[in-house]
């Protein structure tokens, strides 16, 4: 009778074990994504500041007007940013890279995988182990 226990709490043990390390590397590729996505809008944000700020710049013709406009530029970019539609048109541009230049946005060397993780991770571990000794 308690070999018949033992051996089917030792079954769900390991059930459970295997359902934890699922879970763990399911979790964690979820997170992978969500990061993933959010560096690709964080980038097409920049982009995107980037060409609104050029387009404000060609439209003024700063280097006609010398060094007396660059403050008041300045300011009235921010007062845009704060007050206008800037933002509205950085996001518009930003979505606008996502969709057709997403190529703009790819990691190096591909997104990391789980496998790709665990590799490094193990590869680490091994090593601080071999440097303990």
């Amino acid at each position: 009778m308690g070999f018949i226990l033992s051996k089917s709490m030792e079954q769900n043990f390991q059930k459970q074990q295997e359902f934890m390390l699922l879970n763990g590397r399911l979790q964690l590729e979820r997170q992978l994504v969500m990061q993933n996505q959010m560096r690709e809008r964080q980038m097409a944000m920049q982009v995107a500041w980037s060409r609104e700020f050029l387009k404000a710049v060609k439209k003024r013709k700063a280097v006609l007007l010398g060094p007396v406009i660059p403050l008041s530029f300045i300011l009235a970019y921010q007062m845009d940013m704060a007050y206008g539609s800037l933002i509205h048109r950085m996001r518009a541009e930003a979505e606008s890279i996502m969709v057709s230049e997403s190529e703009r946005l790819d990691v190096p060397h591909g997104m990391p995988t789980f496998e790709s993780i665990e590799k490094s991770r193990r590869a680490k571990a091994h090593l601080s182990s071999l440097l303990e000794k």
